[in-house]
């Protein structure tokens, strides 16, 4: 029950990321699984659909773009920063309520673009959480919920977040650790976290958030990121920092979750693609999308390969 994923440089194997892969149908049956599938990790930004989905019950009032950001890691191009800010001006608050860290842009398009507009000092809506944020802020203010703590714990909305946590696992959600972005997120398997992504893929009350997701991939993530390529194709798919991913198949009802164990990012698109192929989902297109080169010299000399064995 092997997942792994080799580098392959010149023909010699130069190394191996080790992770794990489970596929789980709606009622939460393990259907595949490869590698140590009950292992606990902190879901991290996979966990936004369904933190969306309750900021959506407190009144948030989400839709098209500002949906999809609420779902979203962006990369703070000047297209993800308008729509949170109007996340926010359409609630009468701004930027400066927001909790997320201090930051710059993650990727060279938002970085150039905010020093061209004149920033000198790094910014709360800069992080690639602020959507997340903002639609937590939106039902705060709908629901006449205090904003100044919207991250703690005890908070009547990120109570609300445990709670949708507990429901979709069927168990106690733990302590909540600390998230990049300040807010709590909790610990999962990767078979738990494929049976999140079923529940997604299948509830009637969450075809909203994923259909918004699959519609909108640059938003989700950047240009050419893997959960925006596999969400489109599939229904939708959240990437987590520290190389987890999780995807809602919609066309056959079930949940896919991965991670790589070491938290390295280039190995999570080559193990998805093993989980896709052998569904029988990856078309030459999402193949050719997915498919990591090795580079040397500017020219490509060798391959990310994943190495899976089913159970």
């Amino acid at each position: 029950m092997n997942a792994e994923v080799r580098v392959v440089r010149s023909g010699r194997v130069e190394a191996v990321h080790q992770g794990s892969i489970a596929i789980v149908d709606a009622d939460g049956n393990l259907l595949r699984a490869a590698g140590d599938v009950d292992r606990a990790f902190f879901a991290r930004s996979s966990l936004k659909p369904f933190q969306a989905q309750v900021s959506q019950r407190f009144g948030a009032a989400l839709e098209g773009e500002t949906l999809a950001l609420a779902c979203a890691s962006h990369a703070a191009t000047p297209r993800h920063l308008e729509v949170v800010r109007r996340m926010l001006e359409e609630v009468g608050i701004d930027e400066s309520v927001l909790a997320t860290p201090l930051s710059w842009p993650s990727s060279p398009e938002g970085r150039d673009a905010a020093v061209r507009s004149g920033a000198r000092l790094p910014q709360r809506i800069f992080h690639n959480c602020s959507g997340k944020h903002a639609g937590m802020l939106r039902g705060c203010v709908a629901s006449d919920l205090p904003i100044e703590t919207y991250v703690s714990p005890a908070h009547p909305l990120q109570v609300a977040v445990r709670e949708e946590v507990e429901g979709l696992l069927r168990r106690d959600a733990g302590t909540p650790g600390v998230d990049g972005c300040g807010a709590p997120v909790y610990t999962v398997s990767t078979t738990e976290l494929a049976t999140m992504f079923a529940a997604l893929a299948t509830d009637p009350d969450r075809a909203e958030v994923r259909a918004t997701m699959g519609a909108n991939p640059v938003l989700i993530g950047g240009e050419g990121r893997e959960d925006g390529l596999i969400g489109t194709a599939v229904g939708a798919a959240k990437y987590g920092a520290e190389a987890c991913l999780g995807i809602a198949v919609a066309s056959e009802g079930i949940g896919v979750a991965l991670k790589v164990w070491d938290g390295s990012v280039r190995g999570v698109a080559s193990l998805a693609a093993a989980a896709l192929d052998e569904l029988g989902l990856l078309t030459d297109g999402l193949r050719a999308g997915l498919e990591e080169p090795v580079l040397g010299g500017g020219r490509t000399v060798g391959w990310l390969e994943a190495d899976v064995t089913w159970r």
